[in-house]
């Protein structure tokens, strides 16, 4: 059954209202935002990164897009809306029909399996392992971050895999700060560590990592960051830059004698920060880079 699509313009005002009106009264399947400048010099993200300034709550220009059942439905709302006084501002794009689609193969279609080293892949449930795969994540998309699809995930499994063959037999215990959605925790498991704590700030990626581990056939301790107790031959963290400074005591306080610490979420402009954050505890070095970004690791003093 083909949907209707009706795009409008909007200030950073009008979203949230028109948002609500869409999808409570006017009967919207689905309300997205846009960026309207998007793909322009006036383009602005919205998320900023840790302990930076807060970002703008909301682009200055959005473009909303409403998916209805019908062309009847689309025009209506377009109309009524309109006709509001507290309206003033918003304009409609275009009104036209969705061309009929399988959503949930397309969606799939987006990812794919990501290869970590030859034996080692991360693989979506809705596809076959290669057949040379003798390690397996299985991980869809979800809500929290880390599916293997981001470089500094990729760096970090790969160290891991690498590493294995020498160091699994002293993992005793890995530490995986702020686990997103556990994949780390997992890849070290998988690769013979034998307790894995896996902690984030965010009670959804608990979850997630609990949920993705049972997915996985291995058992992970997930929790809040107070979990993490004592000392730990290997420490994992893909976060970004600026936490990993702040959190520089605390994670370094949590190596063992001669652990491993291995960082991620590090742009390579900012390897000097880090090398500086951690020099009383552990001499970071870079020890991969793609795409702009760096794996940064060392043991500590």
């Amino acid at each position: 059954m083909a949907l209707f699509e009706l795009v409008l313009s909007a200030p950073q005002t009008l979203v949230e209202p028109v948002s609500e009106a869409l999808m409570n009264e006017l009967d919207a399947l689905a309300v997205s935002v846009e960026d309207a400048d998007a793909d322009t010099e006036a383009e602005h993200a919205l998320f900023g990164e840790p302990g930076m300034p807060a970002p703008k709550p909301g682009w200055d220009r959005s473009t909303l897009k409403a998916l209805f059942d019908t062309e009847d439905l689309a025009v209506q709302a377009s109309t009524l809306l309109l006709a509001q006084d507290w309206a003033a501002g918003l304009g409609v794009k275009s009104l036209g029909e969705v061309p009929e689609q399988d959503w949930v193969r397309l969606t799939q279609s987006q990812f794919e399996p990501v290869e970590i080293t030859p034996a080692f892949w991360i693989v979506p449930s809705w596809h076959e392992p290669p057949a040379a795969a003798s390690r397996v994540i299985r991980l869809d998309p979800g809500l929290a971050f880390g599916t293997g699809t981001h470089p500094t995930t990729r760096m970090c499994l790969r160290w891991i895999a690498e590493h294995a063959p020498a160091l699994s037999a002293s993992w005793d215990r890995v530490l995986d700060y702020g686990c997103g959605s556990g994949i780390l925790a997992i890849g070290a498991a998988l690769h013979g560590a034998k307790q894995v704590d896996a902690v984030d700030i965010d009670p959804a990626a608990v979850t997630s990592s609990e949920h993705n581990a049972a997915a996985n056939g291995v058992t992970l301790r997930c929790g809040l960051p107070e979990l993490a107790q004592g000392k730990y031959p290997l420490v994992l963290a893909n976060i970004l830059a600026t936490p990993l400074k702040l959190l520089a005591p605390l994670l370094s306080t949590h190596l063992a004698p001669g652990a491993h610490l291995v960082l991620a979420g590090i742009l390579d402009r900012q390897a000097a920060e880090l090398q500086a954050a951690y020099a009383p505890w552990v001499k970071l070095e870079v020890l991969n880079q793609d795409d702009g970004w760096i794996l940064m690791g060392g043991q500590r003093l």
